[in-house]
């Protein structure tokens, strides 16, 4: 196993503080650095420029010294003369270059001639009075320049021993500063680094124990929290701290709904395990009538009577004909296949639903009240939106006994929905079968009276209701206490709302 292999952490560099600790010491090195350069020369700029300023008052005095004597082209005698600083040096020439005389001032001794080497380090030199730099052996590095006044030429020139000695010093305490500064600077830095860092590094922490959560399997409980003090959208620790406990909320609220749909899919699986027994137990019922009466017709015509026989297999095979056609409707519905399209008139289809529903329940009073404010137009299946109507109205006449009162109600309202509503004043629904009233083969036998021998449906009514009215881009709700049971199907108009003001007409139709 490789280095690589075994310290997976190394491939990504330095931890943040030490790179923003080796970046800012980089930044204040560059800087120190430019700073003591750019010091360094200016201060020798201007010290160079002080000593050229004097060079150039000495070779004026140097040549009008020469000028007193101009024919005697190798004397030196104005260096004798007060003003010449320790050191100076000068030298007279002829219009060809060659030096004819060169001395340096000494301190309390006469000028001394300089040697032929030393001369020859003074060649190249022209009287144009431009500054130049030479290293004379055995004198130093010195600042020279050469004048000319009709024919009289004289080179002129000051060490600079002093000026580079002041910008050697000048070098060494800029270093000893920046060096001492940068010291101080990076212990700085390093401690406030560390400091600033500090809800960074919680935040990374608190990370790690998420990270560290079995979010995968199991019951998670309330996952770990950046304390609110590292949350400050003021900084950026503050920033990613809140961004972290955001993300924490957000997984927390999956795994929450991760839970919920578990539950859903269990409930869904218990109600598929459920919709299967009865589906199966409605259908056995009937083919088992048929299966009875075919082996009594086996048996001969003196057990039964064929007539009756044969008319309880064709309506046990209508009972399960239409329970097998409930179920594929529900699956065509759930396939989302389109449904037929046209203009419907609820209030005219309702009305023919409660005219059926009152020849099937002679013992109910039923009531239609339609209001003519607007046009209750839709645009639908008729015959599927007439099934939705009747199975409202055969729930509320199989739900309830005898002599209860069912109202059936259409308007278009201002909103341009047409809402359809049936309710009647029966026992009610119990309050714990209104969250599954509309699920697929539940019964409200156990709450709501039947009168006697009447057989009890499917329990497919309200979810084929329920399936047709979203198809119709519509929803179906309940309400229910004792004494007062109220269906509402609510669907999207197809014309638009008439203007207020017109009034109502109710029409009651008479109690049977």
């Amino acid at each position: 196993m490789n280095l690589l292999t075994r310290n997976p952490g190394r491939r990504h560099g330095r931890s943040l503080r030490t790179r923003l600790l080796l970046f800012i010491s980089a930044t204040l090195v560059v800087v120190c650095a430019a700073m003591s350069l750019t010091t360094v020369f200016v201060q020798r700029a201007y010290l160079i420029g002080n000593l050229d300023d004097r060079v150039g008052n000495a070779a004026e005095r140097s040549l009008g010294g020469a000028e007193l004597q101009p024919t005697l082209a190798d004397n030196l005698g104005f260096l004798l003369e007060n003003g010449h600083a320790v050191g100076t040096l000068a030298a007279r020439f002829d219009d060809q270059g060659t030096i004819t005389a060169a001395a340096v001032v000494r301190q309390d001794a006469p000028p001394q001639a300089l040697t032929a080497a030393q001369r020859t380090a003074l060649k190249g030199i022209g009287a144009d009075g431009a500054m130049h730099t030479r290293t004379v052996p055995g004198l130093g590095t010195y600042r020279l320049t050469a004048l000319d006044s009709d024919g009289v030429r004289v080179l002129t020139g000051l060490p600079m021993d002093d000026v580079q000695d002041m910008i050697s010093g000048l070098v060494v305490v800029e270093a000893l500063l920046a060096l001492a500064g940068l010291t101080v600077a990076g212990c700085l830095c390093a401690v406030v680094i560390r400091r600033q860092l500090r809800p960074l590094g919680r935040v990374a922490a608190t990370a790690v124990e998420v990270s560290r959560a079995p979010l995968g399997r199991g019951e998670v409980t309330a996952l770990t929290r950046v304390p609110e003090q590292d949350t400050d959208p003021g900084s950026e620790a503050g920033q990613v701290g809140a961004a972290l406990n955001r993300m924490i909320d957000h997984v927390e609220s999956s795994l929450a709904e991760r839970r919920r749909g578990e539950e859903r899919m269990r409930r869904s699986e218990e109600r598929m395990r459920r919709f299967l027994a009865d589906a199966s137990h409605e259908l056995r019922t009937p083919l088992a009538s048929i299966a009875g009466y075919a082996e009594l017709m086996n048996r001969g015509t003196d057990r039964i009577e064929p007539g009756l026989a044969w008319r309880r297999v064709t309506a046990e095979s209508a009972r399960m004909t239409g329970l097998v056609e409930d179920l594929l409707l529900l699956a065509r519905l759930d396939e989302g296949r389109p449904l037929q399209s046209a203009e419907v008139d609820l209030a005219a289809l309702l009305a023919e639903a409660v005219w059926d529903a009152r020849a099937a329940g002679t013992g109910h009073e039923w009531q239609l009240h339609l209001s003519m404010d607007a046009p209750a137009l839709v645009t639908g299946d008729e015959a599927r939106l007439h099934q939705v109507l009747a199975n409202l109205l055969a729930n509320a006449r199989v739900h309830t006994p005898a002599g209860t009162t069912v109202t059936a109600s259409v308007e278009a309202t201002a909103a341009r929905t047409v809402v359809v509503r049936v309710r009647d004043d029966g026992p009610g629904i119990p309050t714990a079968l209104l969250p599954t009233v509309f699920e697929r083969f539940t019964r409200a036998d156990a709450s709501r009276a039947r009168a006697a021998g009447k057989e009890g449906g499917s329990g497919l009514g309200l979810a084929i209701a329920t399936a047709i009215t979203r198809a119709h881009d519509g929803r179906i709700d309940v309400t229910s206490v004792p004494g007062h049971t109220e269906f509402t199907v609510e669907l999207p108009a197809a014309t638009p709302e008439l203007p207020p003001g017109e009034t109502a007409l109710h029409v009651r139709t008479a109690p049977v």
